[in-house]
């Protein structure tokens, strides 16, 4: 419910706003004094404050100020008996949302207060939503307590405060932007903006354009002048994914950002200064591209400052169950499923697999099971069908061994049931994912025995 307080020393009008503005159904609160009034904002979450110009103890409009400075995200409806444009001018200043005067509030107290309302919804929400950015992006929710990922964090945590450049190594699919996030959030710089871009993405032009921007007439179709990223980055973090893809003519120019803090627009002539911290990142050994003469030794030595590599997930095997079960009930949260929990042969197939594409393809294997599933367990026919492997598969099992009469006897059953799994699953007294496992594991075919 959106609460709404009066400051109003008439009684009279307090008692008149109250009822009218409460028979909307907003919840109405009152103050005959500005000292009573920051009383109630302390212990009400407030949306809007209809507050008088004249009170016995001080002035509404700088008390416009002071509300905002101390509880930026309610809004506040000046009312006074005498209007003036001055008076107007400086409570707009002080962050009023309107200034009426009294007599004429009738037929616009209403309508003020549903859009001052509406507006202070919008800030919470705004507000909500930066919040839970930044706790996205810190340094606790990367997932993962092996140790080679705890020392890389460790590293992270201590550069992050400084301005450091830093450079982020490690396969594809790793979690380097998310590394980048988490110190760009932990750094005093992080109020400002974090740009991120991926290198690879662009031709050299195009790169140079969204690095830098343009002046108006630089090429055709150039009407306007155009920011770069390096500018809307200023005071915050510009994070250069994949560097070492990056064309050599660029680098020079990357780098006499970070050595001067000064870069030309594509078309300009006068010099843009940027104040920015560069998070770089790549996949490549860039001590051997730049043996290759495809990556200049100077920018690498500045990128390098700071080194952190971000392991594999073949490095760090132990948490690839806490990265399943997150990303099971994270997509299962976002399909308004229960809760899911991941079987021991789907677990196991994970944690057998070699994740070339590490924690990205953990990630989209996962929600790709999570829309196969109809219940709440994730089973290991939901996996793609190259994960369907086992240690004992194309072995040649013992004639004598248990699992050589087993293989031969759930063969048999199937044979009967003329492939039919869920009628096997029932003669065999087991269930379906179980017989789906079993048949993988023995590498059991359509052919009678």
């Amino acid at each position: 419910m959106i609460k709404v307080l009066i400051i109003d020393d008439e009684e009279k009008l307090r008692n008149l706003l109250s009822k009218i503005i409460g028979l909307e159904g907003f919840e109405v609160f009152q103050a005959s004094t500005i000292r009573i009034g920051f009383k109630r904002l302390d212990v009400e979450d407030v949306d809007v404050v209809i507050c008088d110009v004249k009170l016995p103890d001080g002035n509404g409009i700088e008390t416009a100020k002071l509300i905002k400075e101390k509880h930026p995200f309610l809004e506040v409806i000046l009312l006074t008996a005498f209007g003036n444009i001055a008076d107007g001018v400086q409570a707009m200043r002080n962050g009023a949302f309107d200034y009426i005067t009294k007599g004429d509030d009738n037929n616009k107290i209403l309508p003020l207060v549903y859009k001052a309302s509406e507006k202070a919804t919008l800030n919470k929400r705004v507000r909500t939503l930066e919040k839970q950015l930044g706790e996205k992006y810190t340094f606790e929710k990367i997932i993962g307590s092996s140790k080679v990922l705890q020392s890389s964090i460790e590293l992270a945590r201590k550069v992050a405060p400084t301005d450091t450049t830093v450079l982020l190594t490690g396969e594809t699919g790793t979690g380097k932007e998310l590394f980048a996030q988490a110190i760009h959030q932990a750094s005093a710089r992080r109020s400002n903006n974090f740009v991120a871009i991926n290198c690879a993405a662009f031709s050299s032009e195009l790169l140079e354009n969204e690095l830098f921007g343009h002046k108006a007439g630089a090429f055709t179709g150039a009407n306007k002048d155009e920011k770069g990223l390096f500018a809307e980055a200023h005071n915050g973090t510009i994070f250069l994914d994949e560097i070492g893809e990056m064309p050599l003519l660029l680098q020079a120019k990357i780098l006499r950002v970070l050595e001067t803090g000064e870069f030309l627009r594509v078309g300009d002539s006068k010099i843009s200064k940027v104040n920015v911290r560069v998070i770089a990142a790549t996949n490549r050994n860039l001590e051997e591209e730049i043996e290759r003469e495809h990556f200049r030794s100077d920018l690498y030595y500045r990128l390098s400052v700071f080194t952190i590599n971000v392991p594999s997930l073949r490095e760090r095997k132990t948490d690839i169950k806490l990265l399943a079960v997150h990303y099971a009930n994270y997509y299962a949260l976002f399909s308004n499923r229960n809760p899911i929990t991941l079987s021991k042969a789907y677990l196991t197939a994970l944690e057998d697999n070699p994740w070339k594409g590490n924690i990205r393809e953990l990630r989209n294997v996962v929600e790709r099971s999570v829309i196969l599933t109809d219940g709440d367990v994730l089973e290991i026919e939901t996996l793609p069908t190259e994960f369907h492997h086992s240690k004992t598969e194309n072995k040649q099992l013992s004639a004598f061994s248990m699992a050589s009469a087993e293989k031969i006897h759930i063969q048999k059953v199937l044979n009967h049931t003329k492939g039919n799994k869920a009628e096997a699953a029932r003669l065999l007294e087991i269930g379906v994912a179980t017989l789906y496992r079993k048949i993988e594991e023995y590498g059991i075919g359509s052919s009678n025995v």
